[in-house]
């Protein structure tokens, strides 16, 4: 059984809790921009995963196991009894391993640019991309994640946020960020979307090149209550280059839940 370490967490909004997962070598500041579409309605909880922003367990073991032991201590410390489960990424890897963990606090899941039903190309090159950040670190890789986060355009207008994400992304621990992509990169929740019977959105950006819309489809139709969202244009940091299309797209989801069991 993993041990759970103490998440760094802030709490803005009042209403129905929302806890929000951020993604590989993020913080939780990453939900600012969607947390002001979904505070008035909702009670949303950001965390930073461990190793990550000021969370502990850099020096600890990572996998999904220890992120959804993480999850469910913050749970129990807020004394939240259910809650909705939103991620991005990697969180939104987290998510569907927590409710199938948890079932019971589970209100509804929010799967935003992630990935399940990978097949064996894509497999072979995340292992691949996984062993160069390996023997180089992760200023090996940096490049070819910035291609795949952002729009051209977001890349020319406002450089000051890119080149804060990548002085972010290389002032983390280069072991946790391995860790914590390794996890992303090996982990298919697939085979376990259709034993999650709870309302579930997922989200991906039009032209995200390793969370596509084709295998988003594919996993909103695994899930018993999943509904698929495509986000026009966009590559795989919706939560920073879109917040507004992405949080009134996750608050139309949430309210409609809410208003469905009210």
């Amino acid at each position: 059984m993993p041990l759970p370490i103490r998440s760094s967490h802030a709490i803005a909004g009042e209403g129905p809790a929302v806890f929000l997962i951020h993604g590989v070598g993020a913080r939780r500041q990453s939900w600012d921009g969607v947390i002001e579409r979904l505070a008035p309605h909702f009670r949303c909880i950001s965390y930073d995963l461990r190793g990550h922003g000021e969370s502990e367990g850099g020096n600890r073991p990572i996998g999904l196991g220890e992120f959804v032991a993480d999850l469910e201590a913050l749970r129990a410390e807020l004394g939240i009894e259910r809650a909705h489960v939103v991620g991005h990424s990697l969180g939104g890897m987290i998510a569907p391993a927590y409710a199938r963990a948890h079932p019971a606090r589970v209100r509804s899941l929010g799967l935003l640019s992630t990935v399940a039903f990978r097949g064996p190309e894509a497999q072979t090159n995340l292992a691949a991309f996984v062993e160069k950040m390996k023997t180089g670190g992760t200023a090996a890789v940096i490049g070819t994640l910035m291609d795949r986060w952002f729009t051209d355009e977001f890349r020319r207008d406002r450089p000051d946020i890119v080149e804060a994400r990548r002085a972010l992304v290389l002032g983390l621990d280069p072991r946790v960020y391995l860790e914590t992509y390794r996890t992303y990169a090996t982990t298919d929740t697939g085979p376990w979307l259709p034993a999650l019977d709870v309302p579930a959105l997922v989200m991906t950006g039009e032209a995200d090149p390793g969370c596509p819309p084709a295998l988003n489809a594919r996993m909103a139709e695994a899930l018993p209550q999943g509904r698929l969202e495509v986000l026009p244009g966009l590559r795989h940091s919706i939560l920073v280059e879109a917040p507004e299309a992405t949080g009134e797209a996750l608050l139309a989801f949430l309210l409609a839940v809410e208003k469905a069991s009210a």
